[in-house]
């Protein structure tokens, strides 16, 4: 961890720039020393099967930033053919972190955004449920979820508005 209040930078291992404020469960930053949430470790390679799994379990917990992280993961380093896919789902899930926190008009935008990525890679595939996911359900509760927050519903609980990816349980 970089020198707090000198200027300097955090840096990972690696050296990268990366800040080390502890994080809350929506990914906001904390005042340093305060506990936080664990950060998803960055640039991990998974199978689909294991990002599809990562990310729901990391929603189902109320976690849609770091849930983010894993399709951001997926995005970077699968195939070129399926960026859309993965960038669309990362926009979904940070859609639904700002309107969690309480920003109206990105989550908003978020939500619709990721909702035309995913259909739009679905329609050029050919591949309606990759990996299982509904990406129809998928469009459809994003862009539901949107109206409501944008029509006034105000702050949303993650955990109770997130997803199911793979549809019903």
């Amino acid at each position: 961890m970089g020198d707090v209040g000198t200027g300097a930078r955090d840096r990972d291992t690696e050296g990268r720039a990366r800040n080390a404020r502890p994080r809350d469960g929506l990914g906001r930053p904390l005042p340093y020393g305060t506990p936080g949430v664990e950060r998803q470790p960055e640039g991990v390679v998974r199978a689909p099967e294991e990002t599809v799994a990562e990310a729901q379990s990391l929603l189902d917990a109320g976690k849609p930033f770091h849930a983010h992280e894993v399709f951001e993961d997926a995005w970077k380093s699968g195939p070129e053919d399926e960026r859309t896919l993965w960038r669309g789902l990362a926009q979904l899930a940070v859609g639904l972190t700002h309107a969690a926190r309480g920003n109206v008009t990105g989550g908003a935008r978020l939500l619709r955004r990721g909702a035309g990525a995913v259909e739009e890679w679905a329609a050029g595939s050919g591949v309606p449920r990759p990996y299982g996911m509904d990406v129809g359900g998928l469009a459809e509760w994003a862009r539901e979820l949107a109206g409501r927050v944008a029509g006034g519903a105000g702050r949303i609980e993650a955990t109770a508005e997130a997803p199911r990816l793979r549809g019903t349980p």
